[in-house]
């Protein structure tokens, strides 16, 4: 023991590593393996991902949105956007018809927006892509996660952290590992920010290892992915990809469950 100080520490400790692969065979069970294997894309903060300009906020924000939806393979939920924080009690669950997942879904045009899933955002996060982005795409996994068949590992104490993954393994990883910082909101009038980042709940090393399993699994080779990664996150996620391809075991557990 007297040469721990020379061991190289690890990446990130065993306990969250094993976590995150029961998360990930948690989705695969209850959220479509085919499309994860097959279908599913890892998104980028970019023009090519996100095209299409507005102007105004409202409808910039509606364009993020719906093209958050169509890559998590959720385009066919009928939900509406929404600004005004009193109405957070309405419209709480959705009900889908066929697939909760649909690559080519079409969302309804004859559902009443009362009856419709409210999103609700702060509109200073359209000035700030990625944080919208991510933001979407976990109140998105928070509802597909409720629709779950089975209780995820952690169950309900771990709630935000679980859907954080998820919306990881729905395609997202770059903006929550990117934009994994804690929001403050500012209440003075005169000092409020005219952007804000989201609120995170894992660390972005958690986030930036899921991202690590996601692209392992997808066959996303590291250098694709890490030019897309912020520059102080660049070397641990090399360190995490490399980390999870050593973990045969685990990753065969996973792969299984898209041959099914």
């Amino acid at each position: 023991m007297f040469f721990d100080f020379l061991k190289t520490p690890p990446v990130l400790d065993e306990e969250s590593v094993q976590w995150q692969f029961e998360l990930y065979e948690w989705a695969l069970q209850n959220f479509d393996a085919d499309i994860f294997f097959n279908q599913s894309l890892l998104v980028e903060p970019s023009n090519k991902f996100f095209p299409g300009q507005a102007d105004n906020i409202e409808d910039m924000a509606q364009i993020i949105f719906d093209k958050v939806k169509e890559y998590a393979a959720l385009k066919h939920w009928p939900c509406r956007l929404s600004t005004d924080q009193t109405c957070a009690t309405q419209a709480s669950r959705i009900v889908v018809s066929g697939a909760l997942r649909d690559v080519n879904g079409v969302e309804p045009t004859d559902v009443a927006d009362d009856d419709r899933l409210l999103i609700l955002y702060d509109p200073r996060q359209v000035r700030n892509p990625e944080a919208i982005i991510a933001s979407f795409a976990h109140t998105l996994s928070h509802h597909l996660g409720s629709m779950a068949e089975d209780i995820p590992p952690g169950g309900d104490d771990n709630w935000p952290h679980v859907t954080e993954v998820l919306a990881v393994f729905l395609g997202f990883g770059l903006m929550f590992a990117n934009s994994a910082f804690v929001y403050r909101n500012v209440t003075c009038g005169s000092c409020q920010p005219t952007t804000v980042n989201r609120q995170a709940f894992l660390s972005q090393y958690d986030i930036t290892y899921s991202l690590a399993i996601y692209c392992v699994l997808k066959g996303i080779p590291a250098k694709d992915a890490v030019k897309n990664v912020k520059k102080t996150l660049r070397s641990y996620f090399k360190k995490a990809y490399k980390d999870v391809r050593k973990r045969e075991s685990e990753l065969e557990k996973l792969r299984a469950l898209g041959q099914d």
